[in-house]
């Protein structure tokens, strides 16, 4: 039988749905609609009649489809997503851990997921109750006195943090104007210090990746409000002078606050009170399982020492005479409210329902987990790619694209690369203090199989880099949209659809 021969371009093989996906607007068509109202049964009033000049007459350019048109574009947008329910998150830093079905099934229950923020307090005793248990485990966690349960994400928890740092000097007639950073910091860490008035004043590391304590000692003075202190550090290394650290900043009036983003590497085995920390932000989103990014939101509450406790963000739950549980307002001293309503309440009781499904042996047990994980694929890479910092790591592990970049081939590169491998991309060129960072986290939620698949595919894209590194240059090869490119994406975005570029 002859070849079939197609006149022009075969449209469904060229962009089929699974493959391409034009914008809705693209997809538009004059007078589609997805719905089909019944007749009015009441007047109809004129809309100017009601609003006035508030009319808007112009509605702009709105896509026009039908019902299966727009089921359609977003199912199969959402076929395009990576998720850690497909496979292995191995971004450094950000935690990325299964989120256990439980956590789910009690987020949803009628009277918990349908609950109104202002209903009366009678009729709030069980979420009240979910706040203040969640706030005791945290605390108890930690080893902190307190804490406050407001701020929607990490970013958002730093920056309430260092506002009850600023009330404390502040209330002490003695305001300051420094805060000081190690170099082997969050990024949002000095974006925070400076939101916050305060200015910056970098900490350099010393060889093994941790605070230089002798350089501390000469930096902090009696300006110096606090140092803003990741423990374990971006590079997964344990600060093993905490206690020295937080004598130099005490002995001088100064604070110490703990980005806790890495708190899956201490959880149930150390806790940050005990070695001198006097507030510090939690991740839910993180450590305690709640869905992280495109499927958050997150949760970044702050505990703090009993010092810092008169400016915790208004309103607090306490329980009153009666033995009832309520909402206290009247704080004076108060940094003011930092969040609509009460947080991001139903990620309270997914990170609840973590912390009780487990226990305290079950989350000692996925801390040791998380960083066994992150030393096996240490030990399985190390000969491979290069690790600047030889200093033992917790929860990740931080190489170098130096070998690799002899080639021309650099971490983003590889990266790119790692996706055709079914892997989402570990973090890229982070922390800066390590040149090429490829920055790997697996999280405890890994097993050794899994792990086992992501060493051979970063094995195997060395062995590419070696032989035909053009190869990994042009990668991804398998993903729905080619290479893009990331410098005039940024120089020069395109951040909506405009009419008239359409063709």
């Amino acid at each position: 039988m002859a070849e079939e021969k197609f006149v022009g371009t075969p449209l469904k093989a060229a962009t089929h749905v699974n493959q391409n996906e034009n914008l809705i607007f693209e997809k538009s068509s004059p007078g589609k609609k997805a719905y089909k109202l019944p007749p009015l049964d009441v007047p109809t009033v004129d809309a100017h009649t009601l609003l006035g000049d508030s009319t808007r007459s112009d509605l702009g350019v709105m896509p026009e489809l039908s019902e299966i048109e727009i089921v359609r574009h977003f199912t199969r947008l959402s076929t395009w997503n990576y998720a850690i329910d497909l496979g292995m998150y191995p971004l450094g830093s950000c935690t990325m851990k299964y989120n256990p079905r439980v956590n789910e099934l009690v987020s949803r229950l009628e009277g918990l997921a349908e609950a109104h923020p202002y209903q009366p307090e009678q009729l709030s005793q069980g979420s009240l109750g979910i706040m203040k248990l969640l706030s005791e485990c945290l605390v108890e966690i930690t080893g902190m006195d307190t804490i406050t349960l407001q701020p929607a994400a990490g970013a958002h928890g730093e920056f309430t943090g260092i506002l009850l740092v600023r009330a404390y000097h502040g209330s002490k007639g003695n305001p300051r104007k420094k805060i000081l950073i190690p170099d082997s910091a969050h990024g949002t860490n000095p974006a925070t210090a400076a939101v916050c008035g305060y200015q910056v004043e970098n900490l350099k590391s010393n060889a093994q990746g941790m605070v230089d304590v002798a350089e501390l000692e000469k930096l902090v003075d009696e300006d110096t409000a606090a140092l803003m202190l990741t423990n374990p550090s971006t590079i997964g290394v344990f600060e093993s002078e905490i206690h020295k650290i937080a004598d130099v900043l005490h002995a001088k009036g100064a604070l110490l606050y703990m980005d806790g983003a890495n708190m899956n590497a201490l959880v149930g085995k150390v806790r940050p009170g005990d070695f001198g920390v006097d507030v510090m932000h939690l991740n839910l989103h993180k450590t305690f399982s709640t869905p992280h990014g495109g499927g958050g939101p997150g949760s970044g509450p702050v505990a703090c020492k009993k010092i810092l406790e008169p400016f915790l963000p208004a309103p607090v739950v306490v329980t009153k005479a009666d033995g009832t549980l309520g909402l206290e307002y009247n704080r004076p001293q108060s940094v003011g409210r930092v969040r609509a309503f009460y947080g991001n309440f139903g990620m309270f009781i997914r990170a609840l329902a973590y912390i009780l499904a487990n226990g305290p042996d079950g989350l000692r047990q996925t801390t040791e987990d998380a960083v066994l994980n992150a030393n096996y694929v240490r030990a399985k890479l190390e000969d491979t790619f290069e690790l600047p910092y030889k200093t033992r790591t917790l929860h990740e592990v931080v190489f170098s694209d130096r070998l690799q970049a002899r080639n021309g081939v650099k971490t983003g590169d590889f990266a790119k690369r790692l996706i055709d491998y079914g892997f989402h991309p570990y973090t890229t060129s982070f922390p800066m203090i390590v040149p090429g960072a490829m920055m790997i986290e697996p999280t405890e939620s890994e097993s050794k199989e899994e792990l086992d698949l992501f060493v051979d595919a970063m094995r195997q894209i060395a062995q590419e880099v070696a032989e035909n590194p053009q190869h990994v240059l042009d990668a991804p090869h398998s993903t729905r949209v080619a290479r893009m490119d990331e410098t005039t994406a940024a120089r020069k975005p395109v951040l909506r659809w405009k009419p008239e570029q359409a063709s």
